[in-house]
């Protein structure tokens, strides 16, 4: 009997990785954001490359370590003697996204970093969460006598203090000041891992967009979309790049879910004229 099966494409494979909430995969799904620009990037195999960071970290733990020495044990090996940090001179490089590739450079944005990092500290069985922080990516960790908030750039852990001045230009920016001002500890909410793919991919798709790359903005928005269905916005934005391809019947199909969806968006008027004017071209 002859067996055919089909590899899945990096979409579907991604899609497999996060149909549910209750067991989804950070690293694996975060690894395979690559594959749109590395078609040959073997996801198991950079799984396997984190596995045996893991295995050296835990061998340097001692078996009745508390939490706190775990978890300068993590900050050791991870900033000072695997040199993981912050790629200050190119911060808008694709390459920062992509697992892939930082563990090779170790050098990165936020994070990426973060998503290794937490491997690593979860794997010696720390209560570690990301925490989706305005403008910067943050870890935190609950120990026995309270909760420390790290930044994943260079391990340092900030003070209540440090961590609202860091806040203060979001929240000035946002008008979110004086009677609106929101307390402190909502910022250090855990993100779940879904909502951290989703920050890598809108990470990507901000690069892609300055730099009007619409082929790869259009893989973006698959995989934003394929993990956040119901994020109308996103069909929207792949739409309007669909229409820069000129691939009107993909833009206009884009554009409708969008109207169909969302009664009210400040720009429901022009987008509406701009699936019109993509309908009378196509039938031109």
């Amino acid at each position: 009997m002859h067996l055919s099966y089909s590899v899945p494409t990096p979409l579907e494979y991604f899609a497999s990785l996060v149909q549910s909430d209750t067991e989804f995969p950070l690293l694996e799904a975060a690894i395979s954001l690559a594959q749109d620009e590395y078609p040959d990037l073997d996801v198991q195999q950079v799984l396997g490359e984190v596995d045996q960071l893991l295995a050296r970290l835990k061998r340097r733990v001692p078996a009745d370590a508390v939490p706190l020495q775990k978890l300068r044990a993590v900050n050791q090996f991870f900033f000072r003697d695997l040199s993981f940090r912050g790629n200050v001179n190119n911060y808008y490089d694709p390459d920062n996204s992509y697992v892939s590739v930082v563990l090779r450079t170790r050098c990165a944005i936020p994070i990426s970093l973060a998503v290794l990092w937490l491997e690593l500290a979860q794997g010696l069985g720390l209560a570690a969460r990301g925490v989706g922080f305005p403008g910067h990516f943050m870890l935190k960790v609950s120990l026995p006598k309270g909760q420390v908030v790290i930044d994943p750039l260079d391990g340092q852990s900030l003070s209540r203090e440090q961590l609202a001045e860091r806040l203060d230009p979001f929240r000035r920016r946002s008008g979110l000041v004086d009677e609106f001002e929101v307390p402190l500890g909502l910022y250090l909410q855990a993100t779940p891992p879904r909502d951290i793919v989703a920050r890598m991919l809108r990470n990507l798709k901000e690069i892609h967009r300055t730099q009007a790359d619409w082929q790869r903005l259009v893989a973006v928005q698959d995989r934003l979309i394929v993990l956040l269905p119901q994020a109308w916005a996103e069909y929207r934005d792949r739409g309007l790049a669909h229409a820069e391809l000129s691939h009107s019947s993909l833009a206009v199909a884009d554009l409708e879910t969008y109207l169909t969806n969302v009664e009210e968006g400040l720009d429901i008027d022009v987008i509406a004229a701009k699936a019109a004017q993509l309908r009378r071209a196509r039938s031109g």
